[in-house]
């Protein structure tokens, strides 16, 4: 009976919607949970384990042996039936992950759907408001510590104090010009978070995290929610499905790579590029990223005149053309693939306006936009 129960479920996984995995739909899950009904990759196998048998029941595909009873459930149900219930009322704000995404997106997402029953309860979605308030840890300026600080959401801005009771507040920042990424690999925090910002013509970045996951994908679902809300306000001939690409950008790329200047004579000099996502809070430059329709474009080689140097590239806006070279043929693909990205990507509806205000502040570095590619003379870790 055990080898039927197997040839079974061998089949079921290979019907359209069992055939990729119930909660980030990888390919091929090889893990079922039996008594929600759903097949489910290795990745995601772990995090429903986690939850507890008394929630989710995980076997293996090909190790375990299958009673009729656990086939029976999985055939009843199965990913879509599931989907229907567990994804019924998913806010636009929220960012459904996908496989590859940080662990603390796909743990929490799983947690919301069986767990908590967020999505079958929209009384439970406590990240739909307008305001909010809490302490989280922020990594001071200079030196790797974090110190508690008191962050508040209202009027959509987003300010911490430096102290629970001071009356002002450190920063504040509005929603509108804040980006907001999971970067818990690069801070070396589990539940870390990047808040991005422009402030006196720059770059700056606050980076926080809280001992508890659920906490820190409620502030990051709670911003989304609130710039949803705002874009759906200044743009309302556009329709939330349109603008949730807009709320948040987490392009991840960074590196050694070679720059020139704009005249002939300009040497080579080595700098670290990131894309987007900065580790120093002050970068020392910045190339605003904008659109390809409008004379943006990333092409192989440099510009006739121009000193070649290794694997180089040429990141071409309408104001000048920037001369890179990365130290391998693959590096300089990566690097030319992630940029193409940005630049086949359109603006966001306020990415015009930051970039005139900074281009009146920093002629030299130019702006500003839904991505930023910035440079430093060092690495910092």
């Amino acid at each position: 009976m055990s080898d039927t129960n197997s040839r079974k479920i061998s089949e079921l996984v290979k019907k359209d919607g069992n055939n990729t995995c119930a909660d980030c739909g990888l390919p091929n899950p090889e893990w079922a949970s039996y008594n929600i009904g759903i097949f489910i990759c290795t990745t995601c196998a772990a995090w429903h384990r986690s939850l507890g048998s008394h929630i989710s029941k995980v076997k293996s595909l090909r190790l375990d042996k299958w009673d009729d009873e656990q086939v029976q459930m999985i055939e009843t149900v199965g990913n879509v039936k599931a989907k229907e219930k567990y994804e019924k009322h998913i806010p636009p704000c929220y960012r459904v992950p996908q496989a590859g995404d940080p662990p603390v997106l796909l743990e929490q997402w799983i947690r919301a759907k069986y767990e908590r029953q967020e999505f079958i309860f929209v009384e439970k979605q406590t990240y739909i408001c307008n305001s909010m308030e809490g302490t989280l840890m922020k990594k001071a300026r200079a030196e790797k510590k974090y110190f508690p600080r008191k962050f508040v959401i209202a009027d959509n801005t987003l300010k911490y104090y430096v102290k629970e009771n001071a009356k002002e507040p450190k920063a504040t920042v509005q929603l509108s010009e804040l980006n907001v990424c999971l970067a818990p690999s690069k801070m070396n925090q589990d539940n870390g978070l990047q808040l991005s910002f422009m402030t006196d013509g720059s770059t700056r970045h606050i980076y926080v995290h809280h001992e508890s996951s659920e906490t820190i994908i409620l502030w990051y679902a709670a911003i989304r929610n609130i710039k949803l809300n705002w874009l759906m306000v200044a743009y309302p001939n556009a329709s939330a499905e349109e603008l949730v690409p807009y709320l948040t950008t987490d392009f991840v790329i960074e590196g050694w790579l070679s720059k020139t200047g704009p005249n002939e004579r300009d040497a080579y000099r080595r700098r670290w590029f990131i894309l987007d996502d900065l580790k120093d809070a002050y970068p020392r430059g910045e190339i605003f990223l904008g659109y390809k329709d409008n004379n943006y474009n990333i092409k192989e080689g440099v510009p006739r005149g121009c000193k070649d140097h290794d694997f180089s590239f040429s990141l071409i806006t309408p104001d000048r053309t920037y001369v890179m070279s990365a130290p391998t043929s693959d590096e300089r693909m990566r690097w030319m693939a992630a940029i193409r990205t940005v630049l086949e990507r359109p603006l966001r509806p306020q990415d015009n306006q930051s970039k005139m205000a900074l281009a009146s502040k920093r002629k030299s570095s130019r702006n500003s936009r839904q991505s930023w590619f910035s440079f430093n003379k060092d690495q910092h870790v």
